[in-house]
């Protein structure tokens, strides 16, 4: 199952803390980064590059902390960072320098926005990521104790390669649902 698959579950689930308005609050708040960043012609498509490559980057370091601390933790850093506000821990949580550097070196490249742009913009685009992320996690008052894992994380994390977890298609696909509705 893919992942706006998960997250269109998590927003049927009760249990579930995805709702209509955490997902809107995302879409609008990478829209409104995104379009100030290039002159409020950021289009669709650099929107949807820039979170691909974001998205990436987070996954690769998330699974590297979950290999090195475990599930637990992984989730307490999403559950902790997760926001539509900047916050440049939430970056240092999630990425080193190093990696810093390579997420905003690959945006530029790949939507012509400065790496200085993109580095001013990381500090919200990865609580934002993050907060995505969040949208399959139990609601505390469901959770039952340490067994209550978050569906759309495990499936940002535990893709097979195939493509299916691609960030940037996940939140385009989000817009178009949020439109429909």
């Amino acid at each position: 199952m893919g992942l706006f698959d998960q997250v269109v579950g998590a927003l049927n689930n009760p249990e579930q803390q995805a709702s209509q308005s955490q997902l809107g609050s995302i879409l609008n708040t990478v829209q409104s980064l995104t379009g100030g960043a290039a002159g409020n012609d950021a289009n669709q498509s650099t929107q949807q590059l820039l979170m691909s490559v974001v998205g990436k980057h987070v996954r690769s370091s998330l699974k590297q902390k979950r290999s090195a601390q475990g599930q637990q933790q992984v989730e307490e850093i999403v559950n902790r960072f997760a926001s539509t506000n900047a916050n440049p821990e939430a970056v240092q949580s999630v990425m080193s320098e190093r990696e810093q550097q390579q997420t905003a070196q690959e945006v530029a490249q790949k939507t012509g926005l400065s790496m200085e742009i993109v580095q001013s913009m990381l500090p919200t685009l990865v609580p934002v990521v993050l907060n995505f992320l969040q949208t399959g996690a139990k609601k505390p008052e469901a959770a039952s104790g340490a067994t209550a894992s978050n569906s759309v994380l495990n499936s940002f994390l535990d893709s097979d390669g195939d493509g299916d977890v691609d960030l940037g298609d996940a939140m385009a696909m989000a817009s178009r649902f949020m439109q429909s509705k």
